[in-house]
């Protein structure tokens, strides 16, 4: 990696981008330092000695694997306070009357959950339990029922997704999900169709080098800033940088990575091409990137017939595709389709990454085989500085399901079926369900319908995380049983509810005896180690809260879902169960990892699909239909992690959450000034707002989530990934007109 100034790649000369509106990272290391006062040196061991719990980049301690500098980001910082804070004072859970109006941060700011706590239908708050009066009202009310557990993916280590999903299954059900389901979801499916993996094909070290880097629906700058870092560095290796999106995001167009001297000073320019879309409107963007491909003969040819199928029938399927359909689905424009083409003809390398803007949508699942499609195409799998990327924003995301936390999968990833069901009941002396659960979602509608009786939340927030709160409200106050497992209060906890509704505290990853692991977007499995700092109340593992569960329901095979050696047991026994994890069991000490697949998945264009080749798939142009007068409406993130929002104002463009991004376009044609309040109305309810301009392709809105969740339709689901769609189309007019 060059050392030597560059100053074509400079965003300002500006020192520092004095008066250029952007995030003040150094601000954040202030604020920081000051939330986790009287906790300091806690925090510090926690920087430098665990694994981050933020998004998934993977780190030890404050080192990586992909260059060797320091890495530290607002996200990491921002989650101090929440490892770090004192216990709450549960006098303030006997009357939930007073709660119920704060927000979810004064929620988590009155400290961490120290004791069991049990509210009884009709009664004004929660009292204190013992765990074993907990658990056995749990056991006695979740015992041949119907049930539900989902997990949240916010620092959840590979060892509570692995015994929680084997406790559940023990009580007779595959109902356990996770929040890869409302992520990336669409790209398991896709990519385990069309390459055989559900992962990332290559390593954040292929970035540096690469040709070219095509970001599609992905804004890293505020979801994963720790891989500006990696851009930067690419930047300077000659790497050309495209993103495909409906906002031309600030941050990815310009940004100052901190901790490197160069970009601090002067910023660094990131994205070289930008390609505005509609939103909804990928496929037909890259369908006609594919078409130009095709018909320019950019093509891996060698390729295609040694290690693809499906070539000719794609072929057919874009041919059949008239520009006119392209252009009008996408937004964009035919030369637009054919100056990204011409950037992949060209590239000798390139990296595909994708996100959030790509998966949650009805049709996720054929956004990500349009993007694969791309990949088989040039050749760009299993090589050097070459990979397709669905880049993971939490850093529990990408074991959840690899460990079977999946309504539809068992552990390594296999489909739930009668064959693989019995696999795993010989290997853990249970029987083990053969038909697939209920996703997260398809576990409110049943709860909605008074067809499931007990839920499990460990961590998350239906009321902030799912479309249309309103309905996840009433679902979440029919149920006999709700057990809410976290490390702080949230609003879900204190929905009214017709039974009985359990508080469960649970540790941080840094707190466990014996370590835990997570997995990185890069596939690598990092032990992060016990902490030694203060310890809140009687707070449990997660896994231990699981697996007595379990044990209590059906205690004739208790013995069977405990884990009296701890954490480097549930390791044992993942390594038994998920092949690919080999090696798991040995990692022990900071900095313990394996890679699984090593640097590149599919090497050589050998895919792990039954026939060794990847499949390009014929992509349909899907039917969207936006009335005249009215937009698509996206949610996006601002300063904020998951549903935790941090500050009102977003640093990259000035947006308060209220705000109604459009663009200048469609602002002057309807004669709204920045500031202007208006009123959105969708499927399923409106939103009100104030108008900020912003580099938005026409005819499309933005608005933050959780926010805008009130707009979303509850009912729209992609077909096999079941994840919610985050859109919709939207009427907008002034307020109070």
């Amino acid at each position: 990696m060059s050392k030597r100034l560059d100053p074509r790649n400079w965003a300002s000369w500006k020192p520092f981008g004095i008066g250029e509106r952007k995030p003040n990272n150094y601000l954040e290391l202030w604020k920081a330092f000051r939330s986790v006062k009287g906790n300091r040196r806690y925090a510090w061991r926690i920087l430098n000695q665990g694994t981050c719990d933020g998004c998934a980049l993977g780190t030890k301690g404050m080192r990586d694997w992909t260059m060797p500098e320091i890495h530290l980001c607002n996200i990491r910082l921002r989650l101090l306070k929440l490892n770090t804070m004192p216990a709450l004072d549960t006098g303030a859970l006997a009357h939930v009357a007073p709660l119920a109006g704060m927000s979810s941060a004064a929620l988590r700011d009155l400290g961490r959950l120290p004791h069991p706590m049990l509210r009884r239908r009709g009664e004004p708050g929660f009292t204190r339990v013992s765990w074993d009066e907990a658990l056995d009202l749990a056991a006695e009310q979740v015992r041949d029922r119907r049930l539900g557990v989902y997990l949240t993916s916010r620092g959840v280590p590979n060892e509570n997704y692995f015994a929680a999903q084997k406790a559940v299954r023990a009580l007779g059900t595959n109902s356990i999900d996770n929040a890869a389901r409302i992520c990336h979801s669409p790209s398991t499916v896709a990519l385990k169709e069309t390459i055989g993996a559900a992962a990332t094909t290559c390593s954040y070290t292929d970035w540096i080098g690469s040709d070219l880097i095509v970001f599609v629906g992905s804004n890293p700058s505020n979801n994963q800033p720790v891989a500006m870092k990696y851009l930067y560095h690419a930047k300077k290796a000659g790497t050309r940088i495209a993103m495909v999106n409906a906002y031309r995001e600030p941050g990815m167009e310009r940004y100052w990575v901190p901790s490197n001297a160069e970009s601090a000073l002067f910023g660094t320019k990131i994205t070289d091409h930008f390609f505005g879309v509609n939103v909804g409107g990928d496929i037909g963007f890259l369908n006609g990137v594919l078409k130009h491909l095709i018909e320019n003969d950019w093509l891996d040819k060698a390729f295609i017939d040694e290690h693809t199928a499906g070539f000719e029938e794609t072929r057919a399927a874009v041919a059949a595709q008239s520009w006119e359909e392209l252009e009008a689905l996408s937004g964009a424009t035919r030369a637009q389709m054919y100056e990204l083409a011409a950037l992949l003809g060209e590239a000798k390398s390139a990296v595909l990454v994708w996100s959030m803007g790509i998966t949650q949508h009805t049709y996720g699942e054929d956004n990500v085989r349009a993007i694969v499609n791309l990949a088989l195409a040039r050749g760009f799998v299993g090589r050097d500085n070459c990979g397709l990327m669905p880049i993971r924003g939490h850093s529990g995301v990408q074991g959840g399901a690899e460990m079977g936390a999946y309504a539809t999968g068992l552990p390594g990833g296999l489909p739930v079926t009668p064959e693989n069901a019995e696999t795993f009941s010989r290997k853990w002396g249970f029987e083990v369900p053969t038909a697939p659960g209920l996703t997260a979602t398809d576990m409110i509608d049943a709860a909605h319908a008074r067809e499931l009786d007990a839920l499990i939340s460990s961590g998350g927030n239906f009321l902030e995380v799912l479309p249309d709160p309103g309905h996840c409200r009433e679902a979440l106050s029919r149920l006999s049983l709700r057990v809410h497992i976290d490390i702080v209060l949230s609003s879900q906890m204190l929905v009214e509810s017709e039974g009985d509704v359990l508080l469960l505290p649970a540790q941080t990853r840094y707190e466990m005896a014996g370590g835990v692991t997570e997995t990185s977007t890069e596939r690598r499995v990092i032990f992060s180690p016990e902490v030694e700092g203060p310890r809140v109340g009687e707070a449990w593992p997660e896994w231990k809260i699981f697996t007595e569960l379990a044990a209590r329901a059906r205690p004739e095979i208790a013995d069977r879902v405990r884990y009296p050696g701890g954490t480097p047991e549930i390791r044992r026994d993942i390594e038994a169960a998920v092949p690919s994890y080999a090696g798991i069991a040995a990692l022990a000490e900071f900095g313990d990892n394996v890679q699984y697949g090593g640097r590149h998945l599919c090497p050589g264009g050998r895919f792990p699909t039954p026939d060794g080749l990847g499949r390009f798939s014929a992509v349909a142009i899907p039917a969207l239909e936006r009335p005249d007068g009215s937009f698509m409406v996206a949610t996006r993130r601002g300063k904020q992690f998951n549903s935790m929002v941090h500050e009102r104002r977003d640093g990259f463009n000035g947006a308060t959450r209220e705000a109604v991004l459009i663009s200048a376009y469609d602002a002057d044609r309807l004669g709204l000034p920045d500031g202007e309040r208006v009123e959105l109305t969708g499927p399923a309810g409106r939103f009100t707002g104030r108008v900020l301009r912003a580099p938005l392709t026409p005819g499309n809105l933005q608005i933050h989530w959780p926010e805008g969740n009130v707009l979303l339709d509850h009912a729209r689901r992609s077909p096999d990934a079941r994840i919610p769609d985050y859109n919709a189309v939207v009427t907008l007019r002034k307020a109070g007109a």
